[in-house]
């Protein structure tokens, strides 16, 4: 089916035969986030789903049909979850929403979405051959709140002709992926390898080494690495261990005060640049991204330098190196979600668009334009899937994944040590002070919600 382009639109599709009359149109509106063009699948395999489902709403006398309202951009995600929970307010929020599992939470106890477990028992076949680990982020308190719609890692990126100015030899280079899954590349050899490429005059000065100039998930994953635990199993409550944040902290304070590998200013970039700037091989070593990075940079950065094939000649990528020598390396999944709205006049139809957006066929168009991992262990032997290089060669690295917890307090809790980050990036704070300065937030703003450590 010809794909639709969808970037800030509402595409409209009746999805009824010419002439025919039916009892009853039913309107269900999609709302999802995608960066263009290379994420469009997340909301156009909607469009397909719902003559689908038109069809067999007719075969089985159902006098409905959906008339599908989809609604896709790349809004930022604050104001996309706020966009939903005003609407939600308002009595008009969309009948399916994508968005981060880690927003559930909230729209759980806001009475926002609806618990999915009796519609998922009715698609056996289609929901057991979900990625078990996969049904862990939708879960809150006991029952789940939506179906995986991608999922992806957070690799450690490397520019290949940097290191070989380093003087790495190939056979080295091609090692290292396998050196950090040993735990032979700790975070130490990153920072020392960044160091020396600064001193050398390889790379100047704060280009060692890059995170995301935004604030999101990605910084999670080295609080796991050091030991951190975010949440209580027992009680639900979010956890702050001060010694595991010391570490933590210690190293955005190492990078950008001590070795100097990092800019100052990294929150003060803007995304196109960060990407120009890494994907381009030459001005940064080393950088932390996700794999959905390299579905944008072969299609908006590199198309002109030969796409993929030169981010597999000129760039590397493996696990986020563990903490010690001989420790296990980390990655973290962030999976995308569709959840059916708490507002939705015809649950049950959006449920089953979702289900039949949920196949190895529509989600492997998704994951091999975006370079999001598969959902569906179907996925592993589906030849189009398969036929994916990167995809392939990512796929490990959800073996060694971990998630952001599930937990209404988690925005005030993650943008308190943000506020602290920065503030150690700049130099303004040491390590030391902003441990005491994220402790006090959280004790200030969550009080007995929160345990510290």
């Amino acid at each position: 089916m010809k794909k639709f382009a969808s970037f800030g639109v509402c595409v409209v599709l009746l999805g009824m035969m010419a002439g025919a009359v039916f009892a009853e149109e039913v309107v269900v509106k999609v709302r999802t986030k995608a960066g263009p063009p290379f994420e469009d699948w997340r909301g156009n395999n909607f469009i397909e789903a719902a003559s689908t489902l038109n069809e067999q709403l007719k075969a089985d006398g159902d006098a409905r049909q959906v008339k599908l309202e989809l609604i896709q951009d790349n809004k930022d995600w604050g104001p996309y979850k706020q966009e939903f929970e005003f609407s939600s307010k308002s009595g008009e929020a969309p009948d399916i929403i994508l968005s981060g599992h880690e927003h559930l939470a909230d729209w759980v106890e806001s009475g926002f979405v609806i618990a999915l477990d009796d519609f998922i028992a009715k698609y056996p076949d289609t929901y057991n051959d979900v990625i078990p680990a996969l049904w862990n982020c939708t879960m809150y308190k006991g029952k789940r709140w939506a179906v995986p719609q991608d999922a992806e890692a957070r690799p450690l990126y490397w520019s290949k002709p940097l290191l070989k100015k380093l003087g790495w030899s190939d056979e080295q280079i091609n090692a290292l992926p396998e050196q950090i899954e040993k735990g032979e590349f700790t975070l130490q050899d990153l920072l020392d390898t960044a160091k020396e490429a600064v001193d050398k005059g390889i790379v100047k000065e704060g280009y060692g080494y890059w995170h995301r100039p935004r604030n999101g998930p990605d910084f999670w994953y080295l609080y796991y690495n050091y030991g951190g635990q975010t949440m209580d199993d027992a009680t639900g409550k979010l956890v702050y261990d001060k010694a595991v944040g010391l570490k933590h902290l210690k190293f955005y304070e190492d990078v950008t005060q001590t070795y100097k590998v990092l800019v100052t200013d990294m929150f003060g970039r803007e995304w196109p640049e960060w990407h120009t700037e890494v994907s381009s091989a030459e001005k940064v070593l080393f950088w932390m991204g996700g794999t959905w990075n390299w579905g944008d940079w072969k299609v908006n950065y590199v198309a002109d330098k030969g796409g993929e094939a030169f981010l597999f000649d000129n760039i590397g990528f493996g696990l986020i190196p563990a903490a010690e020598k001989g420790g296990k390396p980390v990655t973290l999944t962030h999976p995308l979600v569709y959840g059916v709205s708490s507002g939705s006049k015809n649950p049950d139809l959006a449920f089953r668009l979702i289900t039949l957006v949920t196949t190895k066929e529509a989600n492997t168009k998704h994951a091999v334009e975006s370079a999001h991992l598969g959902i569906l262990k179907s996925q592993a032997d589906y030849e189009p899937y398969k036929a994916d290089r990167f995809l392939g060669e990512a796929l490990y690295m959800l073996n060694y994944t971990t998630f952001l917890p599930n937990n209404p307090n988690w925005g005030t809790y993650s943008e308190a040590w943000f506020q602290a980050m920065q503030a150690v990036e700049t130099g303004d704070l040491s390590a030391e002070d902003a441990v005491e300065f994220v402790v006090e937030q959280l004790q200030n703003e969550l009080g007995d919600e929160v345990i510290i450590k």
